[in-house]
Order: structure tokens, then sequence, then C-alpha cells
């Protein structure tokens, strides 16, 4: 069988490359793959930008700054290390690929249409579909563009690819991407229109990559999606995410499988017993909110309304009292008044919130909010922004105050000293051990006392 090409440096040792991930969960996931897709073609990674001779950057789109950001990496890298080939990936570069293309440094723009052709790209052998956005389509021999533009149609992608099974990348607690995509049409949210329409992993192909997983010595796996809850329904015969949850249990021996984002109207009944009755489920629920007034929820187009949220929310709390809850909330959205701000602080503040993810509203282009009357003045939302994360640190204290004293399940993590190591709860909380653990082992710890980050607490058992 033909080896496929392999990317050397310019001495014809090794090449180096170094990735920067930007975003959600399944964002890293992506980056994984994409590592794995530069080992498989020769590639060694490095600790350091400046020592790569390619540097990837895994961006994010969801807000104007997750694209400032981008571009201050994409500067700063160039400065930082200006002999390597930069390549820019991810969802920014899905939407605004002729924008990247422009910056002094990058030598190809890559979109999620096809960064799994990244490994190809990269080591310069088969070269892969090349369909150009029509957007861009007529510019693309502009002297303003100085990369290489690989993006296409992102809606012309109707199946999931399977991320490969990586192994010594992450020390713990890897993520799984099962599902892409996602077939809502919130008026704030650019995500469908760079990510596509719902896709979900065959089930055959998860319990090869959880097998594998396990057997490369890893003791919590985190299960992560775009719509993570919608897992299944775009087969021909559709499948329900509890019943994958059920399989997978079944069939494999991993130790915790952890749950990332799933919308409140896919916390089902089913979803909350099973979560609440598997020791091999981490007592963790995080449920998108953006607003607690309904006539913002009805704005963003969201598909439920408060007491809908509310009514899942102490159900969960009911079946797990001891579990993290976390939510999305925006403020600043259009037309929200102070009086509504209030209604949403309110909701939330009568909830048992453990952690807040709080985000400024940003315009996305294309999305109808963008064009929405009664646009908030940034120095509001800013404020309101504030206020919001205080009530949320509020929760968050009196959440971790509340296991002074009791002693937990947790993962370590990673060394962060000579005699200290830093551990996940179960229930998603840091712990700071004493004491030196090697990082991947589920042990037990009594929670000491509560610190500015977390908690601190010493090893029981191992």
């Amino acid at each position: 069988m033909e080896q496929a090409p392999r990317y050397k440096s310019y001495d014809n040792t090794v090449a180096g490359y170094y990735i920067v991930n930007f975003g959600c969960r399944a964002a890293q996931a992506d980056g994984a793959a994409i590592e794995r897709q530069l080992a498989d073609r020769g590639l060694a990674r490095v600790a350091a930008v400046e020592e790569a001779e390619v540097i990837v950057l895994n961006t994010c789109t969801v807000t104007a700054a997750a694209d400032q950001d981008a571009r201050a990496a994409i500067r700063r890298v160039r400065r930082e290390q200006p002999g390597a080939k930069i390549l820019v990936t991810g969802c920014y570069a899905q939407r605004a690929p002729g924008e990247i293309a422009a910056l002094d440094g990058v030598t190809w723009v890559v979109g999620n249409s096809h960064k799994h052709q990244i490994g190809s790209i990269v080591a310069g052998g088969d070269q892969p579909d090349f369909l150009p956005l029509q957007d861009f389509n007529a510019r693309l021999n502009d002297s303003s563009f100085r990369g290489t533009i690989y993006a296409s149609d992102i809606f012309a992608h109707t199946e999931l690819r399977a991320a490969p099974v990586f192994d010594g990348i992450e020390r713990t607690r890897p993520n799984l991407k099962i599902q892409d995509g996602c077939d809502n049409r919130c008026s704030f949210c650019v995500i469908p229109f760079v990510r596509g329409q719902s896709r979900s992993l065959p089930a055959e192909s998860i319990l090869r990559e959880v097998e594998a997983l396990e057997h490369a010595g890893y003791r919590e796996i985190v299960i992560s999606g775009i719509n993570l809850g919608r897992w299944g329904r775009d087969f021909d015969n559709p499948e329900l995410f509890p019943n994958l949850l059920r399989t997978i249990l079944e069939r494999s021996s991993i130790a915790k499988l952890r749950l990332s984002s799933i919308e409140p109207m896919d916390w089902t009944d089913d979803l909350i017993e099973l979560v609440a009755s598997s020791p091999r489920v981490a007592k963790h629920a995080h449920v998108p909110l953006q607003s607690g007034s309904d006539a913002i929820l009805r704005k963003m187009h969201r598909k439920y309304r408060p007491w809908h949220y509310a009514d899942k929310i102490e159900k969960i709390r009911k079946a797990m009292p001891s579990a993290a809850i976390g939510a999305d909330v925006m403020v600043g959205f259009p037309g929200e008044t102070e009086d509504l701000f209030r209604e949403s602080l309110e909701f939330i503040q009568s909830l048992p919130f453990t952690y807040l993810h709080v985000f400024t509203y940003s315009p996305r282009p294309g999305t109808p909010a963008a064009a929405m009357p009664s646009q908030v003045r940034i120095q509001v939302a800013h404020a309101r922004n504030r206020i919001m994360r205080e009530a949320a640190a509020a929760k968050n204290v009196a959440f971790r105050q509340s296991f002074i004293g009791r002693t937990l399940p947790a993962i370590t993590l990673a060394r962060t000293s000579d005699a200290g190591t830093e551990a996940l709860t179960d229930n998603y909380l840091k712990v700071q051990l004493n004491s030196d653990v090697e990082p991947n082992r589920w042990i037990q710890v009594h929670v000491d006392a509560l610190t500015a980050p977390g908690l601190s607490g010493e090893v029981v058992s191992r």
C-alpha cells in the first residue's frame, strides 16, 4: 500500500507542529482530530510556538471577540515564529475565509468543510477538493489574498466523519465529538452557517472510539457535540441519545462519561433518570438558557419558555441533589430593556445553578438579530454582564461551601507543583490536593476548605 505523503522540514528532519484551540468542547475535539492527522503525516508535536514549523489556529466565531482573539493570535504567532507556516481553520475560517487569507503570514485557510483534509493540505500530497465559497470566489486572485483557501458550502455535508482516536495528546478527559451541526435557527447564532446541518456519528463508530480511548488508558470521556441531544435524529431510522448512552455503558467499562451542553428540550425524563441512576455518568448538567425573559427568548427564536426551562432544572436538581448545574446566559440582546434584564436576573437567581457562562451579545453578520432595532449600547451590556457574573459567582461560592467536610470522587488532572495535584470531582468542582498524585486517576477526596478559584482537600483513598 502506498504511504501517504509526509511533511518534512527544510533540513529533512521531522517537522514540529503546534496547535491552538479556541471555543467549545466540540472545537477541542476537532483539534484532537487535527493533531492525529498531522502526526500521521510525520509531524511531531512541540511544546512551544517558537519550536514549530507548522502552527494551526482552530478558531471560534461565536462572537466578535472570538474573531478578534483569532486575529490577535495570528499576529502573535507571526511575531514569535516568523518562519512558520500558519494554518487557520475552524468556524471563523468557514465564515470569513477571505478576511483571514488577507492577513500577513497566513499560509492556508481551511474551513470546517475541509478540516478533515488538513493532513493532505499540509503534507502537499493529494490535493483536496477546492470549492471556493461564492462570496469571495471572484476575488481569489486579488493581490490582497496571501493564503490559499480551502472551503465550500458546509450544508453540502450530510455525514459526520469519525474523528480518529488519539493517544498521548490529552492526559485526562478527552473529548469525543459524536454530533456536529445544528438545525435550530436562533436569531443571534451563526453556528449553523459554519457547522452545517445536524449530523451524527453512527453508534458502532462511537463504540469503536470509546473502546480505543479506554484501551489507551483514559478514565473519563467527555461526550460532546454542537447540539448533542439531537444525536441520532438525522438517521434514516432515528435513534435517541439516552439509548446511545445505555449502549456505551453496556458495551464498555469506561469509568466515567461526562456530557457536554444539552439543550433544555432534550433533557427528557428518561435522560435525567439515566444520568441520576448511573454511577458511571458524571452528575453534571449544562443546560443553555440564554435569557430568563420570555419576551427575549421569543425574539431569540428559542424553543422553550422560562417555565419550561425551570421545570427541567427543578427535575434535574430533585433527581441529583449534589449535581453541578450550569447554563449559558446572554445579556444585551436587542430590545433587552432594564426591566427585561431584571426579569432575567431574577429568574436566574431563583434557580439552583452552580455556575454560569455569561456572554455579552455580539451581532453576527447575516443573522436576524444583527438587523433588529433597539440594539443595546455596549456600555450598558457590559454593566449587565458584570451584574450577572456577580450573581453567578455568589451561587458558585455557596455551592462549593456546601461540600466542605465531605468526601467526593474526583479524577486527577495535572500536577501543579512538586507536591500538589489538581483534581475535578464527579460534580465538576476543582480541588487542589496537597499531595502528588499521578494524573488520570479516580480517587476519593476529602474537601477541607474553600479557596479563591475552587476548593482544597486531601486524598483519602486511591
